[in-house]
């Protein structure tokens, strides 16, 4: 068989674009990849004090990228892995993946780490540096929060690439019958064009077979890809007699006739853990101002979750129902409900209100909230403008009435304070500690199984975890660690305990 110069060209044009497509699909992953609410987390790794954030990925598998900030610089290095949060996976580390120190910032460090599972993760911090070694452990909820579409520009490029390769095979193959076994200079002949004509029919329907067999495989992908599509569960609120409101989980229905069922099955809430001595933390805002604000604790009865309601003025409220699943899972489920008026109510342990000025009239004081004992709380602020996506210690202090900070700050339910960040559509809500953005059940969780951290026996799913709770007083001083996700307007809810009662200040933030 001789090599025909006009085969050999037609192949080399042929591989050229072969080589273009391939690195425009590489390149579509960086190009759609964008992240998703980050995990933030304030603690010691042995002698160090570190500031860690994880970006999470909208997508599974996709790539979380991780900064590590160390209060001092004697750290010299510092390395991440990836492991399941319970279970078997999290026994066994896989080989920890190198950070890069800045240049510019001896004390930050940054790196990636490959999400590739759906659930309940870890992320190991670990660092070495003048006092020795320390790690720390940071729980990460991975989930698919969205399928990527492809835009119509790139969807146009591939079609006509696709196009081209394929008339570009069959012309090949075409010319491969015709011309192939022709000495130079000499005209193909009948016998010729008929198996040029045969080889035309012959690749276009291999041609056709290919682009079939890869229209089903995308179909599939795709499939796959939205069943596991995280949907946020809702939750329905029914009042019953003698003001108690029953909390109910709405099933979400399978999108596709394919999918054997929604996200939220009928014992969604049957794995529950303790999270601050409760299997639920509750909270009510009044529509649309955000004037009357509850965080509250229902109580499991025979599987459901009942509230004896506080008084409260009529209207439609927002739920925010925040639990944690026994594998370290945290789950915000939402909903509404409209309520009468309660008049015999009453605030029983850890339950807690507040009513004030509404989002929709003027903004409250950019970094101070009365509090009901005659003192305040002081938010030292940044300085505008507030950036999204960017990482921050937000502080507050309360003051008594003579300005003067605190001494008989209590602990409530085991921290220095609770704080929730809502946007003004509803869109971002965030129950934040001064340790961690994630579940302080799912933190002890990531603690536990640390070397040297003693058995993970609490980690069994029928042992209910109880906060340990530090003994007061507390410094008047405390900071969450948070950054909010996109531009706009926020209230911001903090709950503090003095002489044995809840008090909450607000604050109202600008984002851009």
């Amino acid at each position: 068989m001789q090599n025909h110069p006009a085969v050999a060209s037609r192949f080399s044009a042929l591989k050229s674009l072969w080589c273009l497509l391939f690195l425009l699909l590489l390149a579509v992953p960086a190009g759609a990849h964008v992240g998703s609410p980050d995990v933030f987390y304030e603690g010691n790794a042995g002698p160090y004090h570190l500031f860690v954030t994880v970006k999470v990925p909208k997508v599974v598998p996709g790539v979380a990228e991780v900064d590590v900030r160390a209060e001092s610089n004697e750290i010299t290095d510092a390395s991440i892995q990836i492991l399941r949060l319970t279970g078997p996976g999290a026994k066994y580390a896989p080989i920890a993946e190198a950070t890069h120190r800045s240049k510019d910032d001896p004390q930050f460090f940054s790196g990636s780490l490959w999400l590739m599972e759906f659930g309940s993760m870890q992320i190991r911090v670990k660092v070495d540096g003048a006092k020795g070694p320390g790690e720390l452990a940071v729980p990460v909820p991975a989930i698919s929060q969205r399928t990527l579409k492809m835009s119509g520009a790139l969807a146009g490029t591939l079609l006509t690439l696709c196009m081209v390769l394929v008339f570009g095979a069959v012309a090949i193959a075409t010319a491969g019958a015709r011309e192939v076994e022709l000495a130079p200079g000499l005209k193909p002949g009948p016998a010729d064009q008929r198996r040029s004509r045969m080889a035309t029919v012959i690749a276009g329907l291999c041609c056709l077979a290919v682009l079939y067999g890869g229209d089903r495989w995308w179909n599939a992908e795709e499939m796959v890809a939205s069943a596991n599509v995280y949907q946020i569960p809702h939750v329905a609120g029914t009042l019953q007699p003698g003001n108690r409101l029953l909390l109910s989980i709405v099933p979400i229905k399978a999108r596709q006739s394919e999918m054997p069922r929604g996200w939220v099955p009928s014992d969604y809430l049957a794995d529950l853990i303790l999270d601050h001595n409760h299997l639920m933390h509750l909270f009510l805002i009044r529509l649309p101002d955000f004037d009357y604000f509850y965080h509250l604790h229902p109580v499991d009865e025979n599987g459901q979750f009942i509230l004896n309601l506080p008084n409260l003025p009529a209207g439609r409220y927002e739920i925010f129902a925040d639990v944690v699943h026994a594998t370290g899972f945290p789950t915000t489920m939402v909903g509404q409900v409209d309520l009468p008026e309660i008049t015999n109510g009453h605030m029983t342990g850890d339950d807690c209100g507040w009513n004030g000025a509404g989002i929709s009239g003027k903004a409250l004081a950019s970094n101070t909230s009365q509090l009901p004992d005659g003192g305040r709380m002081v938010w030292e602020s940044p300085a505008p403008p507030i950036k999204a996506g960017e990482a921050a210690a937000f502080r507050f202090r309360v003051e008594d009435a003579q300005g003067n900070p605190v001494q008989d700050l209590e602990p409530y339910m085991g921290m220095a304070a609770h704080a929730e960040f809502l946007r003004s559509d509803l869109s971002v809500f965030a129950h934040v500690h001064p340790d961690s953005s994630a579940p302080m059940a799912a933190v002890e969780l990531a603690q536990s199984g640390l070397p040297g951290s003693g058995t993970m026996q609490r980690m069994a799913s029928d042992t209910p975890m109880a906060m340990a709770m530090p003994k007061g007083p507390l410094p008047p001083e405390f900071s969450f660690p948070y950054g909010f996700p996109k531009p706009g307007d926020y209230r911001i809810f903090i709950q503090v305990k003095r002489h044995g009662q809840v008090e909450t200040g607000v604050f109202d933030a600008h984002v851009e």
